[in-house]
């Protein structure tokens, strides 16, 4: 994902629209190397954006899941981690680190331009797995909170000091895979009676009627729970719910004109979340 944001970077910098406007950027080699003692850039001069921090955006921080109901089930996918990757951009004249003349500050200036440009980068920039990616990408060049001191820096790359800006661009890492399960599941009810008192639990469980064979929801079945003798008719999705329910071993019964009945064995609570479904042979 990293190696993404340098090529979407590189694209950035290298589009072709941008050869009037701005001819030395244009014309410059994009490079991501450490710009240390042993750094040679290339002719005809060298635009190089050094990665040189990596670190959550704590203020992007989201903890809230989103929850999207497809099909009759429920996908929930877990909030990002949003993360800041800064680089350092400088300009480098042919075979050396002299101090910056005319052209290569003109090249430095142009880079400011173009990045400075976009609050987020275009999305026909975006390069792998980039592309596609919500939210858009922020990007702010210079940064303000850049390197906080540039001497040391410098000095610990065994170079000179040279004028240079940081461009910080925020992306959405995925660390947890989706979850996908019923639009209905165990929900457990806890009452506190106090220290001296019993707790009680109680339970509330849905599931889903379907097709053997095919899957497809059974819509007006009805759905009979033994030994409790509730009954649920099921909706247009094949979905039925039952509460207020105490742990232990139940039964679905479950009848429909055009499908034989069908029975089946449950436990509540349950450990899966299709663990309340049932299937009904035509």
């Amino acid at each position: 994902m990293i190696d993404d944001l340098s090529r979407t970077l590189e694209s950035l910098l290298d589009d072709p629209a941008l050869g009037a406007e701005f001819p030395e950027l244009f014309a410059a080699n994009v490079v991501f190397e450490r710009p240390d003692d042993t750094f040679t850039p290339q002719a005809p001069a060298s635009l190089d954006l050094f990665l040189y921090d990596i670190r959550e955006n704590l203020e992007l921080r989201n903890n809230e899941p989103v929850v999207e109901r497809v099909g009759g089930q429920v996908v929930i996918h877990k909030p990002p981690r949003r993360i800041d990757c800064s680089y350092l951009v400088t300009a480098w004249p042919t075979g050396g680190p002299p101090p910056l003349t005319f052209p290569e500050q003109r090249l430095l200036g142009q880079a400011l331009q173009v990045l400075g440009r976009h609050p987020t980068i275009p999305a026909a920039f975006l390069q792998g797995s980039l592309v596609g990616q919500e939210p858009s990408l922020p990007m702010m060049a210079p940064q303000i909170d850049g390197l906080k001191s540039p001497a040391d820096f410098w000095t610990a790359m065994g170079n000179e000091l040279r004028a240079s800006f940081t461009v910080t661009v925020t992306i959405s890492l995925a660390l947890s895979p989706d979850v996908t399960g019923p639009a209905v599941s165990t929900v457990e009810n806890r009452l506190d009676l106090g220290a001296s008192a019993v707790a009680g639990h109680e339970y509330r469980i849905g599931g889903r009627v379907l097709e053997m064979g095919t899957g497809n929801p059974i819509g007006g079945a009805e759905v009979l729970l033994v030994p409790t003798g509730q009954t649920a008719t099921t909706n247009p999705l094949g979905q039925f719910t039952f509460g207020m329910l105490s742990s232990g071993n139940y039964t679905l019964e479950v009848t429909h004109s055009g499908f034989a009945d069908a029975s089946k064995a449950i436990v509540v609570p349950g450990a899966s979340p299709t663990g309340y479904d049932v299937e009904m042979s035509p």
